[in-house]
């Protein structure tokens, strides 16, 4: 059901050389769509206050999955899919952060 779902939607390019494989089937999502989705299952740390980090340092996890896209894209490397799901975890981390300051704000739950 996922896999269609994402396929009809287009969220992730799904390039077999960009995925992950478990028991030779494909991941329906890249390395790096699935590390921001793992990012993003971690709001839940930020929402009951396990970890707290500061707005700075959500924004400043975002970059190194920019750098690395970016200079992938232009050509001037070429990345792989550990660093790929890496830099997505960071970013799914940071953004989850801050869509619930957003949320928050937008609420009127602000602390």
């Amino acid at each position: 059901m996922i896999n269609s779902i994402i396929k009809r939607f287009k969220i992730c390019h799904q390039m077999p050389e960009r995925s992950f494989y478990y028991k030779n089937k494909q991941f329906p999502l890249c390395a790096r769509c699935t590390g921001i989705l793992i990012g993003y299952f971690l709001m839940p740390l930020f929402y009951f206050g396990v970890i707290k980090i500061p707005i700075v340092f959500m924004i400043l996890m975002i970059i190194p999955l920019l750098i690395d896209s970016i200079t992938q894209y232009i050509g001037l490397r070429e990345s792989n899919n550990h660093l790929r799901l890496i830099t997505g975890v960071l970013a799914g981390f940071g953004l989850s952060g801050l869509l619930l300051i957003l949320l928050k704000i937008i609420t009127g739950f602000v602390e």
